[in-house]
Protein backbone atom coordinates (compact mmCIF):
# COMPACT_ATOMS: atom_id res chain seq x y z
CA UNK A 1 0.00 0.00 0.00
CA UNK A 2 1.28 3.70 -0.93
CA UNK A 3 0.84 6.36 1.21
CA UNK A 4 -0.07 9.70 -0.89
CA UNK A 5 -0.94 13.47 0.28
CA UNK A 6 -4.25 15.07 -1.31
CA UNK A 7 -4.41 18.29 -2.13
CA UNK A 8 -5.76 19.46 1.17
CA UNK A 9 -2.83 17.77 2.92
CA UNK A 10 -5.02 14.84 4.51
CA UNK A 11 -3.83 10.66 3.89
CA UNK A 12 -5.22 8.98 1.36
CA UNK A 13 -4.50 5.20 0.58
CA UNK A 14 -3.84 3.64 -2.78
CA UNK A 15 -3.71 0.04 -3.08
CA UNK A 16 -2.07 -2.05 -5.68
CA UNK A 17 -3.85 -5.82 -6.02
CA UNK A 18 -5.47 -7.23 -2.73
CA UNK A 19 -9.28 -6.87 -1.48
CA UNK A 20 -9.95 -3.30 -0.64
CA UNK A 21 -11.11 -1.25 -3.05
CA UNK A 22 -12.50 -0.75 -6.59
CA UNK A 23 -10.06 -1.54 -9.56
CA UNK A 24 -9.85 1.64 -11.33
CA UNK A 25 -10.67 0.96 -14.67
CA UNK A 26 -14.21 -0.49 -13.47
CA UNK A 27 -14.04 2.92 -11.49
CA UNK A 28 -13.55 4.83 -15.02
CA UNK A 29 -16.07 2.83 -17.11
CA UNK A 30 -18.80 2.70 -14.31
CA UNK A 31 -18.12 7.07 -14.47
CA UNK A 32 -18.73 6.52 -18.31
CA UNK A 33 -15.04 7.68 -18.65
CA UNK A 34 -13.90 5.04 -21.12
CA UNK A 35 -15.03 0.94 -21.89
CA UNK A 36 -12.41 -0.86 -19.10
CA UNK A 37 -10.19 -1.52 -22.16
CA UNK A 38 -10.08 2.29 -23.24
CA UNK A 39 -9.29 3.26 -19.48
CA UNK A 40 -6.55 0.48 -19.15
CA UNK A 41 -5.10 2.39 -21.97
CA UNK A 42 -5.45 5.58 -20.27
CA UNK A 43 -3.41 4.24 -17.48
CA UNK A 44 -1.44 2.15 -19.12
CA UNK A 45 -0.37 5.88 -21.05
CA UNK A 46 -0.37 7.51 -17.38
CA UNK A 47 -3.29 9.82 -18.00
CA UNK A 48 -4.66 9.24 -14.81
CA UNK A 49 -4.33 10.63 -11.77
CA UNK A 50 -5.52 9.16 -8.21
CA UNK A 51 -5.09 11.67 -4.82
CA UNK A 52 -2.43 14.11 -7.15
CA UNK A 53 -0.44 11.42 -8.48
CA UNK A 54 0.28 9.33 -11.81
CA UNK A 55 -0.91 5.70 -11.55
CA UNK A 56 0.18 3.19 -14.01
CA UNK A 57 -0.63 -0.06 -12.53
CA UNK A 58 -3.83 -1.87 -13.77
CA UNK A 59 -3.92 -3.24 -10.43
CA UNK A 60 -4.53 -0.47 -8.59
CA UNK A 61 -7.69 0.05 -6.46
CA UNK A 62 -9.17 3.02 -4.90
CA UNK A 63 -12.18 4.21 -3.00
CA UNK A 64 -14.96 5.85 -5.58
CA UNK A 65 -16.28 7.28 -2.29
CA UNK A 66 -13.25 9.55 -1.18
CA UNK A 67 -10.59 9.37 -3.87
CA UNK A 68 -9.99 12.54 -6.17
CA UNK A 69 -9.70 11.35 -9.69
CA UNK A 70 -8.36 13.28 -12.74
CA UNK A 71 -7.88 11.71 -16.68
CA UNK A 72 -5.96 14.34 -18.82
CA UNK A 73 -6.13 16.98 -16.31
CA UNK A 74 -10.00 17.08 -15.79
CA UNK A 75 -11.54 15.82 -12.83
CA UNK A 76 -13.83 12.89 -12.90
CA UNK A 77 -16.79 12.62 -10.31
CA UNK A 78 -16.70 9.28 -9.27
CA UNK A 79 -18.54 8.77 -6.15
CA UNK A 80 -22.17 7.26 -6.64
CA UNK A 81 -23.58 9.11 -3.87
CA UNK A 82 -22.53 12.39 -5.76
CA UNK A 83 -25.55 14.34 -6.73
CA UNK A 84 -24.98 17.47 -9.83
CA UNK A 85 -28.03 18.62 -11.42
CA UNK A 86 -28.99 21.12 -14.09
CA UNK A 87 -32.26 22.90 -13.18
CA UNK A 88 -33.85 25.23 -16.60
CA UNK A 89 -35.54 27.52 -13.48
CA UNK A 90 -39.03 28.57 -14.59
CA UNK A 91 -39.87 32.53 -13.91
CA UNK A 92 -42.36 32.53 -10.81
CA UNK A 93 -40.11 30.03 -8.88
CA UNK A 94 -38.09 30.67 -5.61
CA UNK A 95 -34.35 29.59 -5.28
CA UNK A 96 -35.17 27.35 -2.19
CA UNK A 97 -35.62 24.18 -1.86
CA UNK A 98 -38.76 24.49 0.53
CA UNK A 99 -40.95 27.08 1.68
CA UNK A 100 -43.35 27.54 4.97
CA UNK A 101 -46.01 29.69 2.37
CA UNK A 102 -46.12 26.52 0.43
CA UNK A 103 -45.32 28.76 -2.90
CA UNK A 104 -43.37 27.22 -5.52
CA UNK A 105 -40.11 26.69 -4.89
CA UNK A 106 -37.12 24.77 -6.61
CA UNK A 107 -37.49 22.30 -4.19
CA UNK A 108 -40.83 21.03 -6.21
CA UNK A 109 -38.81 19.66 -9.02
CA UNK A 110 -35.81 17.94 -7.57
CA UNK A 111 -36.29 14.00 -6.96
CA UNK A 112 -36.32 12.97 -3.82
CA UNK A 113 -33.22 11.80 -2.07
CA UNK A 114 -31.16 11.61 1.21
CA UNK A 115 -28.88 14.01 1.96
CA UNK A 116 -28.25 17.83 1.71
CA UNK A 117 -28.30 19.50 -1.73
CA UNK A 118 -27.47 22.92 -2.56
CA UNK A 119 -28.53 25.44 -4.61
CA UNK A 120 -25.62 27.39 -6.37
CA UNK A 121 -26.14 30.69 -5.88
CA UNK A 122 -29.94 32.23 -6.56
CA UNK A 123 -32.16 33.67 -9.16
CA UNK A 124 -34.74 36.31 -7.82
CA UNK A 125 -38.38 34.81 -8.43
CA UNK A 126 -39.16 36.63 -11.76
CA UNK A 127 -35.44 35.43 -13.48
CA UNK A 128 -35.57 32.45 -15.30
CA UNK A 129 -32.71 29.91 -16.52
CA UNK A 130 -29.69 28.16 -15.43
CA UNK A 131 -29.38 26.48 -11.64
CA UNK A 132 -26.98 24.20 -10.21
CA UNK A 133 -27.97 21.92 -7.53
CA UNK A 134 -25.40 19.69 -5.58
CA UNK A 135 -24.60 17.81 -2.64
CA UNK A 136 -20.45 18.81 -3.23
CA UNK A 137 -20.73 21.95 -0.68
CA UNK A 138 -16.80 22.91 -1.16
CA UNK A 139 -17.67 22.67 -5.14
CA UNK A 140 -20.88 25.22 -4.19
CA UNK A 141 -19.17 26.96 -1.73
CA UNK A 142 -16.23 27.85 -4.48
CA UNK A 143 -18.48 28.65 -7.53
CA UNK A 144 -20.72 31.21 -5.25
CA UNK A 145 -17.50 32.87 -4.18
CA UNK A 146 -16.00 36.01 -5.81
CA UNK A 147 -12.62 35.14 -5.87
CA UNK A 148 -12.96 32.29 -8.22
CA UNK A 149 -14.50 34.52 -10.72
CA UNK A 150 -16.38 31.98 -12.62
CA UNK A 151 -18.52 33.78 -15.16
CA UNK A 152 -21.90 33.64 -15.56
CA UNK A 153 -23.95 34.42 -18.70
CA UNK A 154 -27.25 36.15 -19.13
CA UNK A 155 -29.72 37.13 -21.97
CA UNK A 156 -31.44 40.60 -20.77
CA UNK A 157 -34.52 41.91 -22.20
CA UNK A 158 -34.91 45.82 -22.52
CA UNK A 159 -37.43 47.91 -23.47
CA UNK A 160 -37.26 50.07 -26.29
CA UNK A 161 -33.63 51.42 -28.43
CA UNK A 162 -30.92 51.11 -26.67
CA UNK A 163 -27.99 53.53 -27.83
CA UNK A 164 -24.72 52.31 -29.49
CA UNK A 165 -22.90 53.22 -26.49
CA UNK A 166 -24.71 51.14 -23.29
CA UNK A 167 -22.64 48.37 -24.13
CA UNK A 168 -19.51 50.65 -23.05
CA UNK A 169 -21.53 52.28 -20.57
CA UNK A 170 -21.55 48.70 -18.81
CA UNK A 171 -18.51 48.21 -19.49
CA UNK A 172 -17.24 51.01 -17.67
CA UNK A 173 -19.10 50.18 -14.94
CA UNK A 174 -22.24 51.96 -13.20
CA UNK A 175 -21.76 53.21 -9.53
CA UNK A 176 -24.61 51.23 -7.36
CA UNK A 177 -25.30 51.80 -3.89
CA UNK A 178 -23.12 49.09 -2.82
CA UNK A 179 -20.35 49.73 -5.15
CA UNK A 180 -19.21 49.79 -8.76
CA UNK A 181 -21.08 47.27 -11.28
CA UNK A 182 -19.80 46.29 -14.97
CA UNK A 183 -20.26 43.71 -16.93
CA UNK A 184 -17.31 41.51 -18.67
CA UNK A 185 -19.34 41.77 -22.09
CA UNK A 186 -21.94 43.00 -24.29
CA UNK A 187 -23.34 41.77 -27.02
CA UNK A 188 -26.47 42.61 -29.43
CA UNK A 189 -28.46 39.86 -29.74
CA UNK A 190 -31.78 41.36 -31.61
CA UNK A 191 -34.39 43.85 -31.27
CA UNK A 192 -37.78 43.64 -33.11
CA UNK A 193 -38.85 46.02 -35.70
CA UNK A 194 -40.90 48.15 -34.06
CA UNK A 195 -38.05 48.99 -31.86
CA UNK A 196 -39.83 48.18 -28.61
CA UNK A 197 -37.80 45.33 -27.49
CA UNK A 198 -33.76 44.65 -27.46
CA UNK A 199 -32.12 41.44 -26.66
CA UNK A 200 -28.52 41.59 -25.26
CA UNK A 201 -26.07 39.37 -23.78
CA UNK A 202 -23.65 40.02 -20.98
CA UNK A 203 -21.36 38.06 -19.29
CA UNK A 204 -20.04 39.01 -15.54
CA UNK A 205 -18.35 37.02 -12.85
CA UNK A 206 -20.01 38.78 -9.79
CA UNK A 207 -23.26 37.41 -8.14
CA UNK A 208 -24.44 40.53 -6.36
CA UNK A 209 -28.32 40.29 -5.58
CA UNK A 210 -30.09 41.15 -8.59
CA UNK A 211 -27.41 43.15 -10.27
CA UNK A 212 -28.05 42.76 -13.65
CA UNK A 213 -31.37 43.88 -12.95
CA UNK A 214 -29.82 47.18 -10.72
CA UNK A 215 -27.06 47.77 -13.33
CA UNK A 216 -29.82 48.09 -15.98
CA UNK A 217 -32.17 50.13 -14.04
CA UNK A 218 -29.29 52.67 -12.96
CA UNK A 219 -28.38 52.67 -16.86
CA UNK A 220 -31.85 53.66 -18.12
CA UNK A 221 -32.89 50.60 -19.10
CA UNK A 222 -35.10 48.46 -16.96
CA UNK A 223 -34.85 44.92 -17.33
CA UNK A 224 -38.36 43.52 -19.04
CA UNK A 225 -36.89 39.43 -19.12
CA UNK A 226 -33.82 37.72 -17.79
CA UNK A 227 -32.41 34.88 -18.24
CA UNK A 228 -29.14 32.94 -17.56
CA UNK A 229 -27.47 30.68 -19.89
CA UNK A 230 -24.51 29.75 -18.18
CA UNK A 231 -22.32 29.54 -15.43
CA UNK A 232 -18.47 28.92 -16.70
CA UNK A 233 -18.61 26.65 -19.34
CA UNK A 234 -21.64 25.01 -18.46
CA UNK A 235 -25.12 25.80 -20.82
CA UNK A 236 -28.32 25.55 -21.28
CA UNK A 237 -28.96 23.76 -24.60
CA UNK A 238 -32.29 22.77 -25.49
CA UNK A 239 -33.83 21.79 -21.80
CA UNK A 240 -37.40 23.32 -21.56
CA UNK A 241 -38.33 25.20 -18.24
CA UNK A 242 -38.88 23.28 -15.06
CA UNK A 243 -36.66 20.14 -17.18
CA UNK A 244 -33.96 19.11 -14.74
CA UNK A 245 -30.53 16.62 -15.88
CA UNK A 246 -27.64 15.40 -14.59
CA UNK A 247 -24.09 16.88 -15.60
CA UNK A 248 -22.17 15.37 -17.96
CA UNK A 249 -18.41 14.50 -16.85
CA UNK A 250 -17.07 16.89 -19.45
CA UNK A 251 -19.13 19.88 -17.61
CA UNK A 252 -18.41 18.86 -13.51
CA UNK A 253 -14.47 18.28 -14.88
CA UNK A 254 -14.79 22.22 -16.04
CA UNK A 255 -16.64 23.12 -12.78
CA UNK A 256 -14.31 21.81 -10.85
CA UNK A 257 -11.01 22.80 -12.63
CA UNK A 258 -12.26 26.45 -12.86
CA UNK A 259 -12.22 26.56 -8.68
CA UNK A 260 -9.27 24.46 -8.53
CA UNK A 261 -10.24 21.34 -7.15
Amino acid sequence: MSQKRDSTGSNTSTREGGEAGVRLQKVLSQAGVASRRAAEEMINEGRVEVDGAPVTALGTRVDPSSSVIHVDGTRIVVDQEATHLLLNKPAGILSTMSDEQERPCIGDYLPKRNGKLFHIGRLDFNTEGLLLISNDGELANRLMHPSYQVPKTYLVELQGPIPKDLGRTVKDGIQLEDGLARVDSFKMIDRNDSGTRTMVQVVLHEGRKRIVRRLFKEAGYPVQRLVRTGIGSVRLTNERPGAIRPLDNKELGSLYRAVGL
